[in-house]
């Protein structure tokens, strides 16, 4: 991680519950996941590289007939009608809560017209704080596959130029109940522990990817789960418990 990612991952953590950063998957291996099922990866092509808010990556689009097509875009739903690419509040529309998507200006017009999509990602960051310091865990898979990431997608034309603006964000569902997601972010301590509303990304598997691109909003929302821990790789968890074994020795 860059250091100005870093940075800039770090001052976002500490205020919300939410994904900051990511590594877009190379497209090869988007290819190869996407190949086991017959089908065919079309569209942009791209380079892999780290992602934060406001900045461009690559979200998938079901069209041409049962194709998916690779877009990029803007990380970062613009609200429709909003004057410029970003708010001029440091308002962060990465990730949408899966409970207001439908009420929230931002998103609830693409989520009304099924706007989803796929966004492929080698690993992304969250910040884990049970030591008193932030220890970023880069969350992957154990079976080294890429997460294919449910999203939102939309696109906004700049009132200046007339430039059609591609742009889509992360949907993120409760994971307080879960036993390896809910170790991160900073716990409110006026909350209890079932109630601190932490959040996780929601990864869809390739044999609901055509229902949660097409089905009915029932439908997709039976995909809306965190995935079990021992999905997850356990490298950065490892390293935690070891800081806290250390750290209760002194």
């Amino acid at each position: 991680m860059s250091q100005d990612r870093a940075q800039l991952a770090n001052e976002l953590s500490s205020r919300t519950a939410m994904c900051n950063l990511y590594q877009m998957t190379p497209k090869g291996s988007a290819e190869r996941a996407i190949g086991a099922l017959g089908k065919k990866l079309i569209g942009a092509d791209w380079e892999p590289r780290t992602v934060g808010p406001f900045g461009e990556g690559v979200f998938l689009r079901q069209e041409a007939g049962s194709e998916l097509v690779a877009h990029i875009g803007q990380w970062g739903m613009i609200r429709p009608g909003q004057p410029a690419r970003q708010p001029e509040k440091r308002y962060q529309t990465n990730n949408a809560r899966i409970e207001s998507v439908a009420e929230k200006p931002t998103y609830r017009h693409a989520w009304a017209r099924g706007q989803r999509c796929l966004i492929p990602a080698e690993w992304y960051a969250e910040p884990n704080w049970e030591t008193g310091k932030n220890i970023w865990w880069n969350l992957r898979r154990a079976d080294g596959a890429p997460w294919f990431l449910a999203g939102l997608w939309s696109e906004w034309i700049d009132p200046e130029s007339g430039e059609v603006v591609p742009n889509y964000t992360m949907l993120t569902c409760n994971c307080d109940d879960h036993p390896m997601l809910a170790r991160l972010h900073k716990p409110d301590p006026k909350l209890p522990a079932d109630k601190q509303d932490k959040r996780s990304l929601i990864h869809i598997d390739s044999c609901n990817w055509e229902e949660w691109l097409n089905g009915t909003i029932d439908e997709v929302m039976q995909l809306v789960k965190p995935q079990p821990a021992e999905v997850f790789d356990q490298a950065d968890v490892l390293k935690t418990d070891g800081a806290l074994r250390h750290s209760a020795l002194f």
